[in-house]
């Protein structure tokens, strides 16, 4: 439901603003976003004690001055309406949308040991490959499975290749052979 209202507000915002002022915005609004992992800021904005008034005039204290004058309407409009706390994924939606715009994505792979350039690059390659020629830029966490996996969450690509993975799949087969 929150994704739909802020497809809304998105959609409003994209109209009327220009590719490189949507890229402004984004950056700002995923920086307050960010604001929103402190239990404090969700308190405020969340509480039925502070009004519309005050919870839109903390977020644009935040913003600092020189804020443009289509953002601050933008955030004014979504204080006006009660929707403060859908910021986080307005943000998301609006990321979502350039991407989807300039065909540039991030995606995440995820292994227990870091690849070098090179392999990065051939994977790049591939997914762009996959994707129509889309743009997209890998980025790497280590983590302790035992295995790979790519995931690129705007285009719904999900590719997972573990050992553990293989073995279930190796013994299913095996089982139903017999």
């Amino acid at each position: 439901m929150e994704e739909l209202i802020a497809k809304r507000y998105v959609n409003a915002l994209v109209d009327s603003t220009s590719a490189e002022e949507r890229t402004d915005f984004s950056k700002i609004l995923l920086g307050m976003a960010e604001s929103f992992e402190d239990e404090k800021v969700v308190e405020n904005l969340s509480s039925p004690l502070v009004s519309n008034e005050q919870k839109t005039s903390l977020v644009l204290d935040a913003l600092g001055e020189k804020v443009d004058a289509k953002l601050l309407n933008f955030i004014k409009i979504i204080g006006e309406n009660g929707r403060l706390d859908l910021l986080p994924t307005i943000a998301k939606v609006l990321k979502q949308t350039i991407q989807n715009e300039t065909s540039q994505y991030e995606g995440v792979i995820t292994s227990s040991t870091e690849l070098n350039a090179d392999e990065l690059k051939s994977l790049q390659a591939s997914l762009s490959k996959y994707t129509d020629g889309a743009s997209i830029d890998l980025t790497q966490k280590i983590s302790d499975i035992e295995g790979i996996k790519v995931s690129v969450d705007n285009l719904g690509i999900e590719v997972n290749f573990s050992k553990q993975r293989v073995k279930e799949q190796l013994i299913d087969f095996i089982t139903k052979s017999l």
